[in-house]
């Protein structure tokens, strides 16, 4: 057999850490020693996470070398000011531009200006100058670096400066072309500092890890060095069995954020409501997360906020315990072009709820082809309203003679355990 390899990852989120950035690569870390790769995995000693679940530390493998290091954030001077917005705009929850308070106006500014690429780039020089040292006493040769936060991209692309060492740079979403980067109230001289760092990093690593073919292609005009698709997936969850909802809920699991608020979908539910008093009965949103203040309204707008059911942040095993008893599964993505290669983690675990999905997004989004192809869902436009009202109609009436059902193909590609062979496959055979 031959000498397990060692590769040092380095990543922010990790539990406790809650919420969807934690996932990846806790799930990688968890079956790479089944391929013969010893994980090190480098993270904050002191962290300011938006989101806590402590319930996820029971899944960091045993076999992982934990390395923690002290981070200083600004988050916390910025909370003196107000510990909610700031804890809001840290989760990635940025409200709209027209009602954003002076405060809020001026943390977004700050956020964009002045901590380039964001807040955890304090934590960029300490780190390569303790793990240059980690890297030689331990012999190990490879570096993953996973953003956001891209500050940990910089900590690699130091470490391959000054290092003989192979690095893959992991973006779990793009950098300069994200939804919310244009929020930022960005200078030109900050924007261009932006680019010409993605650019950098880009160019220098060893090998590109995207979640997403769209995602690729951007790349491909940025960079001529390799660029790899592995998407999220989907673990084996040992979840307690709760029954079916009664109710025809419709729910929605994750961070609702304001640009994500799905106009075409109340409007469908409301005339539901006015058009079918069976429907009316038995109808219930269900809302699981963070959610946006301007959804809250334009849900009480449409005068739909009787019929919801907010549960707030879960635990991840709860949530998808909630998520397995839902009758149907909302998966909402922003209506734009920068959102098309956005593909939810989540995508991959309403995919094994056997719950059927009905997602809204831009026209060509990735995930609108996954979904297709596995059979698990239907996918509308923004503009498709009359088509959703049909297929919700259509899955009450499957409700009421309790059949509603799907039929998956294909899923195992998107197992955590298949995605991590892919990855050790291409540790192994490039590096």
């Amino acid at each position: 057999m031959k000498p397990t390899k060692k590769v040092l990852i380095i990543s922010y989120y990790w539990p406790p850490a809650g919420g969807p950035g934690v996932q990846r690569w806790l799930k990688f870390v968890k079956y790479l020693p089944d391929f013969n790769i010893e994980p090190h995995v480098y993270i904050p000693e002191n962290p300011t996470y938006p989101l806590i679940d402590e319930k996820l530390m029971s899944e960091v493998s045993d076999k992982a070398l934990i390395i923690k290091q002290p981070i200083f954030e600004p988050y916390g001077l910025a909370s003196v000011f107000s510990k909610n917005k700031t804890k809001k705009i840290s989760s990635g929850i940025i409200p709209n531009q027209k009602k954003q308070s002076f405060v809020e106006k001026a943390m977004l500014w700050i956020r964009g200006n002045v901590f380039i690429p964001d807040a955890r780039v304090f934590w960029v020089k300490p780190s390569v100058k303790f793990l240059k040292q980690y890297l030689q006493d331990n012999q190990i040769d490879t570096i993953i670096t996973t953003g956001p936060p891209h500050s940990l991209h910089l900590i690699g692309l130091q470490l391959k400066k000054e290092l003989n060492i192979t690095w893959l740079a992991d973006f779990r979403d793009p950098w300069t072309t994200i939804g919310y980067h244009k929020q930022l109230k960005l200078s030109s001289w900050a924007a261009k500092k932006h680019k010409n760092l993605e650019m950098e990093v880009m160019t220098t690593c060893d090998q590109l890890l995207v979640t997403s073919p769209t995602t690729k292609t951007e790349f491909k005009a940025i960079t001529s060095k390799p660029i790899e698709v592995i998407t999220n997936g989907y673990d084996v969850e040992k979840v307690v069995k709760k029954p079916l909802d009664e109710k025809f809920t419709l729910a929605h699991i994750g961070s609702f954020l304001s640009a994500r608020n799905p106009r075409i979908l109340w409007k469908a539910l409301s005339e539901l409501v006015h058009e079918n008093a069976d429907f009316a009965n038995c109808f219930q949103l269900k809302l699981i997360g963070a959610v946006s203040t301007e959804v809250l309204q334009a849900i009480q707008e449409f005068h739909l906020d009787s019929f919801v059911k907010h549960l707030g942040y879960l635990p991840h095993n709860e949530a998808i315990i909630e998520q397995r008893s839902s009758q149907v599964l909302l998966l909402i993505e922003i209506d734009s072009e920068e959102t098309k290669c956005i593909i939810p983690g989540k995508l991959f675990e309403y995919m094994v709820s056997e719950r059927p999905i009905i997602a809204i997004g831009p026209e060509n989004a990735d995930f609108a082809q996954i979904i297709k192809e596995t059979n698990t869902g239907t996918f509308f436009k923004y503009d498709e309203l009359e088509a959703l009202k049909e297929q919700i109609l259509k899955c009450f009436e499957q409700f009421q003679q309790n059949n509603l059902k799907v039929y998956p193909v294909g899923l195992q590609q998107y197992s955590r355990k298949s995605l991590t062979e892919k990855l050790a496959k291409l540790l192994n055979s490039k590096f």
